[in-house]
């Protein structure tokens, strides 16, 4: 079954962190990464940019509506994703806990109802 692991955390920029927790941090994924990978079960990951480069699209009343910045105002925001394949969710909630960020943040674990391969969709309705 397919997971995705999104990652929260409160964002700090690379000065606020400091060189040496940057790179710690690098490490700590890249280490994180290649044992999904080496496992077979990473499918993806994705580093976002911080929430302040995000434009927010939505529709009121038959209007297209564009925003600047995030549209939730919290202290902790998505900071990145890893979709891996597992048995179950006892196996998905393992990985999470092993991701660096659960020691300042935390780790959505959240099963993928369909995607999209191949030119079609794949998969169930999500479980209720």
């Amino acid at each position: 079954m397919r997971y995705t692991l999104l990652l929260q955390y409160p964002e700090m920029s690379a000065e606020d962190l400091g060189a040496e927790a940057l790179a710690e941090g690098m490490r700590a994924f890249d280490e994180y990464a290649k044992a999904l990978d080496e496992a077979g079960v990473l499918r993806s990951a994705e580093v976002l940019h911080p929430s302040a480069v995000t434009t927010t699209v939505r529709v009121r009343d038959g209007q297209l509506l564009v925003q600047d910045g995030p549209f939730a105002d919290t202290k902790e925001q998505l900071g990145g994703s890893f979709v891996i394949e597992v048995d179950d969710l006892d196996a998905a909630i393992a990985w999470a806990g092993r991701a660096p960020s659960v020691a300042w943040g935390a780790v959505e674990v959240r099963p993928i109802a369909t995607r999209f391969v191949d030119g079609a969709w794949q998969g169930a309705a999500p479980v209720q």
